[in-house]
């Protein structure tokens, strides 16, 4: 470092002063980025596939150490996030920390009161009993009805399998929201860089600060 080689273990570095470089290559550290995407169906949410499937990272830039956060199903729709800093993803995904996220989904028929009522206090699915939810109704349309949903955990196909628990199966889902983040007019498909104030506000979303995560993950 500097022209000095260091051996000491910890050696704090100043990436805006000190030069790295190892066996006389100098080392850059990889810009944070975080993206917002827009997610059509048809993509399935991983960095790379054995059987070759389309996956979500066709749709945005090569960055270093980019992956999404999270995971969205193959045939859902909706806000899904990327990012190559992992303080954040930590921040997002972690149990402790309780990220609202909103999805509108279709399903068959019109759920009554009742089975609204289900939601709201939590329903009993095959890995364990889900968090109370948000919900409520939007529309009904041709025997469909829209439905939005608010929950702040991530299992896999959570949304589709607790409308399917109360008997209205699900036929379209996406996601509108995370945090204070919601999709605006951004078009399906594309992907937009989130400001410096957006990704701050995902951390207070998480009930974390910043630099807080950052030094616990160092």
């Amino acid at each position: 470092m500097n022209g000095q080689t260091i051996s000491l273990l910890g050696t704090q570095v100043d990436p805006e002063t000190d030069a790295v470089t190892v066996d006389g290559v100098q080392v850059h550290l990889a810009e944070k980025r975080t993206l917002l995407l827009h997610k059509p169906a048809g993509f399935i949410t991983t960095c790379s596939d054995p059987n070759a499937r389309d996956t979500v990272m066709r749709l945005v830039p090569a960055v270093p150490g980019l992956h999404p956060i999270g995971r969205l199903d193959k045939d859902t729709t909706g806000l899904l996030l990327f990012t190559n800093d992992g303080a954040l993803t930590f921040a997002l995904t972690h149990p402790k920390h309780v990220v609202e996220k909103t999805y509108h989904a279709w399903v068959e028929g019109v759920p009554d009161d009742a089975a609204l009522a289900r939601l709201r206090t939590g329903i009993e699915l095959a890995d364990g009993p889900t968090a109370p939810a948000e919900v409520r109704r939007l529309h009904t349309r041709n025997g469909r009805t829209e439905v939005e949903l608010v929950i702040h955990e991530g299992r896999k196909r959570q949304v589709r399998r607790m409308l399917f628990a109360v008997g209205f199966p699900v036929v379209g889902l996406a996601r509108v929201r995370v945090g204070p983040l919601t999709l605006g007019d951004l078009p399906e498909g594309r992907w937009r860089d989130l400001s410096a104030e957006e990704v701050a506000t995902l951390y207070r979303a998480a009930g974390v600060e910043n630099s807080t995560v950052q030094r616990a993950g160092e």
